[in-house]
């Protein structure tokens, strides 16, 4: 088993490195993929972070 960790500030971005690594490596067998929204205010910003986890063989 191994596992993959992607962290992006977009959703969008996110999604197309998920799907790139899936696209990469059609062989591997997806066991489960964790997903995480994260967010904070540094000032007056409010930073966002979408990142997932991918369990595979």
């Amino acid at each position: 088993m191994k596992v993959k960790i992607f962290d992006e500030e977009s959703e969008e971005d996110l999604e197309e490195d998920i799907n790139k690594f899936l696209d990469d490596f059609e062989e591997i067998d997806v066991i489960d993929i964790k997903y995480q929204v994260a967010t904070s205010i540094y000032s007056e910003e409010q930073i966002f972070c979408f990142s997932a986890l991918i369990i595979y063989k």
